[in-house]
């Protein structure tokens, strides 16, 4: 028999809060972490805005010395699942090593100490790299660092899958425990973006938004004005636990984690199959591995990027999904406060559903001002929602065609 998955512990960095509490505040009053790059000079690039954390402050957990040997992705997902270990009460000590897992996905991984280390070559040669350059910079570092932090001697890796990373880091956790392989696995994703190569790059797509006069107001899922998506950085760690385990030690459980479904578009490198296809059969399996019906799903957190393609082409996923049922779903993007984390924001948006499940609240999709006929839910707009909500969905879409839904609901 599958065993059961609790989720006991959060931790969130992010451009709207450095903490659970402050990020999910935020979150729910509907007020966006988006303004102009600061982090280096940006007059040249089409896109000048992104979702930056601000006051981030990891000396409470990591020594100076290991910060100058840290990648900045690394930092994030260390202070995030600082916060998660510590929400779910555990305690070093007592946890058993062999069965505690980590699983921490990144899509870029450490793409500033690349770009910096690159400078370093062209400028002084190659004996000046930096000999930590290849750990630093390595995007399963984040989850090995972790396991020596945690003393996690379990199964230990990194999801690489653009921006489903962090959904199938949460995944592939969920699985371990339903499948007797680990007992405790600390999940998530992380990402520090921010660099003058990948903004260069996604400017060169023409994938971002250029509403660079109202940064505020740029990210705008689902609304007919959407130009693009807003890139950002962060981390989501979650603490996943047996759930008899966590029962009997008397930990909180926000919700439980029932459904995984994983897939491919197998259609284009970066443009997501405009039926809604595959990311339609990814909720389909893990509806199908959650034993519920789409009757059953009270709320969706959608994807959401506020691109026309990525935008369009998930609501048509969700109609084909639910059918009837779409018209009395709400579905909302909280992308249009956070911006887009990229491989962390799976990770976010699952520990946003599991604060859903806990408060009754639905954080809405804030700037969303012009109805497009394309886009046609309830995407909760502008305002959030006071809605007792027992099963929530989240799709994470990734450039390659990857789609992950995962399925949580409340703990009885």
């Amino acid at each position: 028999m599958k065993r059961r998955v609790a989720i006991t512990g959060l931790g969130v960095v992010s451009p709207v809060g450095n903490s659970v509490p402050v990020a999910w505040e935020n979150m729910t009053a509907g007020r966006g972490g988006i303004s102009r790059l600061t982090s280096f000079d940006s007059d040249e690039f089409t896109s000048r805005i992104a979702g930056q954390v601000k006051d981030f402050a990891p000396e409470k957990f990591i020594d100076r010395k290991t910060l100058r040997h840290t990648d900045m992705f690394v930092q994030y997902a260390w202070v995030s699942a600082e916060e998660a270990f510590a929400d779910a009460g555990l305690e070093k000590e007592k946890v058993p090593s062999e069965r505690f897992a980590v699983i921490i996905g990144s899509g870029i991984g450490g793409i500033t100490t690349l770009e910096a280390q690159h400078k370093v070559l062209l400028k002084r040669g190659p004996r000046r790299v930096s000999p930590f350059f290849v750990p630093m910079m390595i995007s399963d570092m984040a989850s090995g660092q972790l396991s020596i932090v945690f003393g996690a001697k379990g199964p230990n890796f990194c999801t690489v899958s653009a921006c489903a990373s962090g959904a199938h880091a949460v995944g592939e956790g969920y699985r371990l425990i339903a499948e007797n392989r680990s007992d405790i696995v600390m999940a998530g994703g992380s990402e520090s973006p921010l660099t003058e190569l990948a903004l260069s790059g996604f400017c060169s797509m023409n994938a971002l938004s250029t509403r660079n006069d109202d940064p505020e107001h740029a990210s705008r899922p689902f609304d007919k004005e959407r130009d693009g998506f807003i890139m950002s950085e962060g981390a989501g760690t979650l603490i996943l636990e047996e759930w008899e385990r966590a029962r009997r030690r008397g930990a909180e459980i926000y919700a439980e984690l029932v459904g995984y479904g994983s897939t491919a578009d197998a259609y284009h490198v970066t443009a997501p199959s405009p039926t809604g296809e595959g990311a339609g059969r990814a909720m389909e399996l893990a509806l199908e591995d959650a034993q519920l019906a789409v009757e059953a799903v009270d709320y969706l957190n959608a994807h959401g990027t506020s691109t026309p393609l990525n935008d369009k082409g998930e609501t048509a996923a969700i109609r084909r999904v639910f059918g009837a049922a779409a018209d009395r779903l709400p579905v909302s993007s909280t992308k249009s406060m956070t911006g887009h984390l990229l491989g962390a924001a799976g990770a976010i948006e699952m520990i946003v559903c599991a604060l859903t499940i806990k408060h009754g609240v639905i954080a809405p999709t804030i700037n969303y001002e012009v109805p497009d006929p394309e886009c046609d839910l309830d995407y909760v707009p502008n305002q959030a929602r006071v809605k007792q909500v027992r099963v929530a969905l989240s799709n994470s879409l990734g450039f390659g065609g990857h789609n992950v839904s995962l399925v949580v609901k409340a703990s009885a």
